[in-house]
């Protein structure tokens, strides 16, 4: 076993401990924080895959956006409303079965494609470069639409949350 190989199943087993604890913990809080740990193991995966663009992108986006936004709507709701936020569990051995079940298909196709999917080292790129060249010649017209339509979506969220007042 390499380094690679030790580095890799510590960042797996990093984000499925963190992520059975976000499904499994009745503290919402609990569940948030262990998002975050969530978050940043599958961006150690996506360093390892040489996927350095998508690394960047779930720590900015997910950890720096989403994340925190819920932990300040979470902390800042529980105190408002003086109430314990606590989840149930529902349904937990249907969807435990439900889950080994696709589980064992996953790793029986994982298993049966491995060999296959295993490339050298040397003929990955990086992925930034591609990404950055392809939005700025061929995606660029949707690229601005979809900047566009998330400014209007932002201005549009303002003005419904401010006309109450």
């Amino acid at each position: 076993m390499e380094l690679f190989d030790i580095v890799f199943y510590v960042f797996a087993l990093i984000t499925l401990g963190s992520a059975c604890v976000v499904v499994f913990s009745k503290n919402i809080v609990h569940a948030a924080f262990s998002l975050l740990f969530t978050f940043f193991g599958v961006a150690g995966i996506y360093v390892l895959l040489r996927a350095d663009f998508l690394a960047v992108t779930q720590i900015l986006i997910y950890v720096g956006g989403i994340l925190v936004l819920m932990l300040f709507g979470v902390m800042l709701t529980n105190k408002v409303i003086n109430v314990k936020i606590k989840t149930g569990t529902m349904q937990a051995w249907p969807a435990g079965i439900a889950v080994s079940i696709l589980a064992g298909l996953l790793a029986g196709v994982f298993y049966s494609n491995w060999k296959d999917a295993q490339l050298p080292a040397s003929t990955v790129d990086a992925t930034t470069h591609l990404l950055g060249e392809m939005l700025m010649t061929s995606y660029l017209l949707p690229f601005e639409i979809a900047s566009v339509v998330l400014l209007v979506a932002l201005i549009g969220a303002a003005l419904i949350a401010r006309r109450n007042r």
